[in-house]
Parts: structure tokens; sequence; C-alpha cells
């Protein structure tokens, strides 16, 4: 039975990918506000249009049915409530004939997976897929998400909060 609620993580999660390829930044980051339970091809997008704004979790094949890729892509569906609350955005590339500039700036040798900060910097590279686990632990200890987290905790108009007076 966990197989085939795994199968249909799996399929929720690439749902919404479309089926073209090329694809423009502010189109991707429209639908992955939009959508950001989905997976999306790569398509043109290049890192830095995802600075500050999202996480991207790169997922590269060599062909959609790599046992690896479907393996990653279920880890990814258990998880993709939590991944998408800290702003992380699934992008596969399983077409290496197509260059895509991801792919040429990251030159992935077969199956990898690959997290990036928020600051554009690689946070995480393996030739294996991650748990869902392993990647919120990793995303969790980046430096840009501890500074959400005490963001998130720290009171709005609290006690302590200082109250300015306008004249």
């Amino acid at each position: 039975m966990t197989q085939f609620h795994s199968l249909l993580a799996l399929l929720a999660l690439l749902w919404a990918a479309p089926l073209a390829a090329a694809q423009e930044a502010p189109e991707l980051l429209e639908r992955w506000q939009e959508e950001p339970r989905a997976a999306y091809p790569v398509g043109e997008a290049e890192l830095e249009d995802f600075e500050f704004r999202a996480r991207p979790i790169i997922v590269f094949a060599d062909g959609p049915g790599d046992p690896q890729f479907e393996r990653q892509m279920g880890f990814l569906a258990e998880r993709i409530d939590e991944l998408a609350a800290r702003d992380v955005i699934v992008l596969i590339d399983t077409a290496p004939e197509a260059r895509s500039p991801i792919r040429r700036a990251l030159r992935p040798r077969g199956f990898a997976v690959i997290l990036i900060g928020k600051d554009g910097r690689i946070a995480q590279r393996k030739p294996a897929p991650f748990t869902g686990r392993e990647l919120i632990h990793a995303i969790d200890k980046l430096p840009l998400r501890q500074q959400e987290i005490r963001d998130a905790n720290r009171p709005v108009g609290g006690a302590g909060a200082q109250v300015l007076e306008t004249r």
C-alpha cells in the first residue's frame, strides 16, 4: 500500500511539469509561486534567476526512466509540503543532450541531486538519491534558513517591543 502512495505522491509532484523543455525563468518562477508542490524542467533557466527567491533542488538524470531518478522523485514527493515551506523549487533535467544552462553550469555526470541555497551557492551535491529527511536537514542548516527560522520565532509587537511616538 505504501508503494501505491509513493506512486501517487510522485505523480502529484510531476503533474504540473510542463511538456515544453524551454521556458523563460520569469514564467517558471510565476508557475512555481502558483504551484510550489510541482517539479519543473530546467528549460532555459539559470541559477541566478532563483537567488534570494527559492532554493533549487535540481535532479539530473540521463533519462526519465533512470531508477535513481524515479527513486529521488519519490523521496521528494513524500516530503513536498515540508520542502515547499522552505521555498524549495524542484527542477528536473533528464535530457543531457539539450545542454541546459543549469546543466552547463553544474556539469553533472549521469545521475546527480544538487541543492542550491538561496544565496546561489551549492549547498549539497550527491551522485545518489537524497531522502526527503536528509534534504530538509541540509536546508535547515543553511545560514539563510537559520535566519528565516529566527525571524519566524521573533515576537512581533510583543511585550519587549519598543513603541515609537510620532509628533
